[in-house]
């Protein structure tokens, strides 16, 4: 028998040295029998409290009264579990959170695509529309051509239409898959509000809904879709799934069983890449489930329990397969990334023009690298200006390759550190192209100065360049006091508008371990680009006890200088905050995302004292009511990944208009009128009557007529060949048609042709009178 324990709302299983222990003190256990096959259940006495995960272990045990000396009642029913031995399993679930009024959504508890799918009968896999055997990853003529033409219906929440250009940009930015709006196009997607969160595989050439409806209208969601769209299959329907997950078939809800289908490798490939637990394209444990406590799918290797089902945003396999399967050799939208761990340094260059250098430097316990933050005996190099001699005004200027950009705007984030003294300056100037095509014209952008704090920090500094150029650091040391250096690691450098707000919070295990929970952090105030002031709070321990192993962070507006002229209620603005995944390599972030959009609810008024902000003497300003996810992240989710390195937590923040969306729908031109303008212009090719061409002016010796490797020469409007000579042969004739030989060769040849002549004549003489002597 083996052993399947809740508690509350959880499902978990100890080991089986535990169990005696754990039903002493319990009076509500459940548990499989698999030789029975029964599932002996019993209810704790606080079903309503809010419970959390246990690790346990599948355990094959043999006394089916395993309980009954702690005089516990028992209600069986039907279970046809295989046994398994000594497999560790992590399962949670809880209740939304109660905080409805002043929550967007559930945040990291919002319900999943199978969940909001549950009623619609039409999808297999859970939110796949059209025929089963649809098939775009073997079938190249079902992959898309880019740009891949989209609509934007009216019917889209606002909210929804945003987050799928935030889509759009995470496609761009980690792969050469690219959208544009809709211009008559055969193929098209057209994303639309119906009900639940589907799409079709691959491209059907007739254009083709993506719906976005109720609930679907996060970032990750809507790249999950996308995927489907572009070819892509869930990762549970590999042929070698049973390696790496367990399905369990007797807790899938009735009729749900095709959801679970795997695919053979005939029909789908894997693209030559491991099984992915942390791909956005796998299911939850809980997917389809008849009991809300019992998984469908668990993972052989239990760690990956908690980590399945994720909807941060794309694995570094997802990108992979992304990348194979349309032959991607470049991000569209990212112009140059470096962590200085090769020795090239990037291709950056030490500039002439400067009293110092800048140093490629081999992290140490006391000056770890950002890239590693010091985990690795030799690795994690930064780039060091040392500050620590010479004159006040001594620089050093590190310059960047020449890039070339497509766009208007582009965003240069980095990491430093400044060690020195407070006057220390790292200055970033842009050397552009000067209008003759030399990169020559400097142009000073941003510049930081050192505070006496020596930690690691970030840095968004916004360009906006449209010709070829360079961007170079320039260090300063600013008093012979300064006994330090300068550091620069992890550039990265897309063409995409840097966040309105960056708040870096320090040490925050530490703020979690001592910040009780419905207690809050507020950060300053920041402005967008309109004008408007707002703030953002995080709740270290969620805003709730009953949450309190999650971290809530909420948005607020604050009042600004520019408060006269703004309009208000400010609604139709689109928030969205990010929990910044660390990673060097952009293209591998999993950063955690989460919008909204703000309405014409009082809680958007402009704050003042009459509306119920509360004044704060830290801004000198009032903040209205906090407004966000009571349960942004996990704990269990927050310690994973790069969002704690250096044990910092960084979060972005932006709150943009998005107004010139509310009406964004256009006609589809009819099917009969559709014909692609490669199409068109043959068509129109062959319609027209012929044309009168004027006669080409003409060229002797175009084409060359002169024959035998003749050359021909233009003389008085005339052409000419000069003819080919030889030792041997000459040509000649107006186009070099005739061959001669010449007279001295002709004589010689004739000459020993005929004392061959004659010398096979003695020969055979000579045999005759030696035949006729012998006779």
């Amino acid at each position: 028998m083996k052993i399947f324990l809740t508690f509350g709302h959880v499902l978990f299983s100890p080991p089986s040295f535990l169990l005696t222990d754990f039903c002493a003190g319990m009076q509500h256990v459940s548990f499989m029998d698999s030789n029975s096959s029964k599932l002996l259940v019993i209810k704790d006495d606080h079903p309503d409290q809010s419970s959390h995960g246990f690790m346990g272990l599948f355990t094959a045990v043999r006394h089916k009264r395993f309980c009954q000396s702690h005089n516990m009642a028992f209600r069986g029913r039907p279970c046809k579990l295989p046994a398994l031995v000594g497999v560790f399993v992590v399962l949670t679930v809880q209740a939304v959170p109660t905080f409805f009024g002043d929550d967007a959504d559930a945040g990291d508890l919002r319900e999943d695509i199978p969940e909001i799918n549950r009623e619609l009968k039409h999808l297999f896999e859970g939110d796949i529309a059209g025929h089963s055997r649809r098939n775009a990853i073997l079938d190249e003529t079902r992959r898309w051509k880019f740009p891949i033409p989209y609509i934007l219906t009216d019917s889209l929440d606002l909210n929804a239409k945003g987050v799928i250009l935030q889509a759009f940009e995470e496609y761009r930015l980690r792969s050469c898959v690219d959208f544009k709006p809709y211009e008559g196009e055969s193929s098209f997607i057209s994303f639309a509000k119906f009900s639940g969160c589907w799409s079709y595989v691959g491209d059907d050439k007739v254009g083709q809904n993506l719906s976005i409806g109720a609930r679907c209208d996060t970032k990750a969601i809507v790249e999950h879709e996308l995927l489907h769209a572009l070819g892509f299959y869930h990762e549970q329907s590999r042929s070698d799934r049973d390696d790496y997950v367990k399905i369990w078939w007797d807790e899938i809800e009735e009729g749900k069983e095709h959801n679970f289908n795997k695919y053979e490798d005939d029909f789908i490939t894997d693209l030559n890449t491991p099984y992915d637990y942390e791909s956005i394209m796998h299911y939850r444990p809980l997917s389809f489930n008849k009991n809300e406590s019992f998984p469908t799918i668990t993972t052989t290797i239990p760690y990956f329990n908690g980590v399945i089902g994720q909807r941060m945003d794309f694995s570094e396999v997802d990108i992979t397969r992304l990348n194979r399967m349309y032959d991607c050799a470049n991000s569209l939208i990212l112009l140059d990334q470096c962590t200085f761990e090769l020795i090239n340094i990037c291709g950056m260059i030490q500039s002439e023009m400067d009293t110092a250098d800048w140093v490629q430097t081999l992290g140490s316990p006391a000056d770890a690298d950002h890239t590693l933050a010091g985990r690795c005996r030799d690795s994690g190099y930064f780039m060091k200006f040392d500050t620590s001699s010479g004159d006040v005004g001594n620089s050093a200027l590190l310059e960047s390759r020449i890039l070339y950009p497509k766009r208007d705007a582009q965003c240069l984030e980095f990491f430093y550190r400044m060690t020195g003294a407070a006057g220390d300056k790292l200055v970033i100037w842009i050397r552009a192209d000067d209008g003759t095509g030399n990169v020559q014209s400097l142009r000073r952008i941003h510049t930081i100065t050192g505070d006496g704090d020596s930690t690691w920090k970030i840095a968004h500094v916004s360009l906006k360049v449209t010709e070829k150029f360079r961007y170079i650091f320039q260090g300063v040391r600013g008093s012979l006091s300064s006994s330090g250096a300068i550091f620069i690691d992890d550039i990265t450098l897309s063409e995409t508008v840097c966040p309105s707000a960056v708040w870096q919070i320090r040490n925050f295990t530490n703020v979690i371990e001592t910040t009780p929970a419905g207690m809050s952090l507020k950060s300053k105030c920041f402005y967008n680009s309109e004008g408007y002031s707002f703030g953002i709070s995080v709740y270290p321990n969620g805003r709730d006890s009953n949450y309190s192993d999650y971290v809530g962070i909420a948005f607020h507006l604050c009042s600004g200088e520019n408060d006269g002229v703004m309009e208000w209620p400010v609604q139709n603005r689109q928030v969205t905050v990010i929990a910044m995944d660390q990673d060097p390599d952009v293209k591998l972030r999993m950063s955690s995302t989460k919008s909204f959009t703000t309405d014409n609810n009082t809680r958007w008024e402009r704050p003042t004292a009459s509306s119920g902000a509360a004044w704060d003497e830290s801004c000198l300003c009032f903040r209205s009511v906090d407004f966000g996810w009571s349960t942004f992240m996990s704990h269990n989710h927050l310690h994973r990944k790069n969002y704690l390195k250096n044990n910092d937590l960084i979060l972005t923040a932006d709150f943009n208009d998005l107004t010139h969306l509310i009406k964004t729908e256009v006609p589809v031109v009819p099917a009969g009128q559709i014909t692609e303008k490669k199409e068109v212009d043959e068509a129109e090719r062959w319609k027209e009557p012929a044309k009168h061409r004027e006669p080409r002016a003409t060229h002797g010796c175009h084409p060359n007529l002169c024959l035998n490797g003749g050359v021909c020469v233009e003389s008085g409007g005339k052409a000419f060949c000069r003819c080919a000579t030889s030792q041997a042969t000459f040509y000649t004739g107006q186009t070099c048609e005739k061959m001669n030989i010449d007279r001295r060769i002709l004589g010689a040849l004739i000459g020993g042709a005929a004392g061959t002549f004659v010398l096979t004549l003695a020969i055979f003489r000579v045999i005759r009178r030696t035949k006729a002597d012998t006779l």
